[in-house]
């Protein structure tokens, strides 16, 4: 399996940040240590005509030339510098550069990304740029190109299991009816405001396993009877962990593990390629987090076996 990265861009963070910044490269060694069939590539940088089948040319310049205004930057939660733009546009390619791994390899995936509070015009809650909205959007085209103008358009669901509301992702697609939005998130968590995804499960602050998984299988019920996706965008969160220190809920080691396994044996079992990134992880102890989320990548390794493609 595959798997893009581009933690060597590491943002000149302020001390006592809260953004697990060291959590990327961790995950990186972890993955690589024990899951040896995962195969790590440096990510690619997403150009400005990708950038632009989702964001605004003022915002996508402001990001470049660091002339956003100091509420915007606020509002993202980063200061500005070229690593964190550099970073903001590669966290975007590797989400593109996983789903068309995904395209004839099955699953592929993004050790970063996730990054759902991004608008059209501005960022959000440490995400500069919507990595899932434009992959979706460069992978329509790409399939648009290669079918014809006369075939079907690509149908694309994005599954996102974070903790948090992916606010900016239901905005952005809220008129597209070609992109299905899954949110299953924390009622009571960050984004206070939620927009409106095709499919949102609120969950209760304490939620356990037996609680989350039940949510999950009846979601996955209605987004079966509502949608035929082409491809399968997946949010991997790890927030949603009982050692997550924002995430509120309590869906423990196996918890997040049958979580990974209902989406991605789903995909599988239908023959639809699947991309997944990793989304939020702020564990009280990092390493947590990172264990958590190498569970994921050991799934996905093993599932990745005999992955047929229709």
């Amino acid at each position: 399996m595959r798997a893009f990265y581009a933690d060597n861009f590491v943002l000149p963070l302020p001390p006592g940040h809260r953004f697990p910044m060291a959590k990327y490269a961790m995950l990186r060694d972890a993955v690589r240590d024990s899951v040896p069939s995962v195969h790590f590539e440096q990510a690619p940088t997403a150009t400005d005509g990708e950038l632009a089948l989702v964001h605004t040319p003022a915002y996508i310049q402001g990001v470049a030339s660091g002339s956003l205004s100091a509420p915007a930057q606020r509002e993202i939660g980063f200061p500005w510098s070229l690593g964190m733009a550099e970073r903001a546009r590669r966290s975007v390619g590797a989400s593109v550069a996983a789903a068309r791994v995904a395209m004839t390899q099955g699953i592929a995936a993004n050790l970063a990304g996730g990054t759902h509070h991004a608008y059209a015009d501005k960022g959000g809650g440490f995400c500069v740029f919507n990595d899932f909205c434009v992959a979706a959007r460069v992978m329509q085209m790409e399939w648009r190109r290669h079918k014809g103008r006369g075939a079907p358009g690509m149908q694309v669901v994005i599954i996102d299991l974070d903790v948090h509301q992916g606010n900016g992702t239901a905005h952005v697609l809220s008129r597209d009816p070609t992109v299905f939005t899954l949110s299953m998130h924390g009622e009571k968590n960050f984004p206070f405001r939620k927009e409106a995804s095709d499919l949102d499960v609120a969950l209760p602050d304490g939620c356990d396993d037996d609680t989350y998984l039940e949510a999950l299988d009846k979601a996955m019920a209605q987004l079966d009877n509502r949608f035929a996706p082409d491809l399968v965008l997946y949010l991997a969160g790890a927030d949603i962990h009982e050692g997550d220190r924002l995430g509120r809920l309590k869906v423990s080691d196996a918890g997040v593990r049958a979580r990974d396994l209902t989406v991605m044996s789903w995909a599988k079992a239908k023959g639809l390629p699947l991309a997944f990134a990793m989304g939020g992880g702020y564990g009280n102890d990092i390493a947590v987090t990172v264990q958590v989320q190498t569970q994921t990548y050991a799934l996905a390794a093993a599932l990745a076996q005999d992955w047929a493609v229709y």
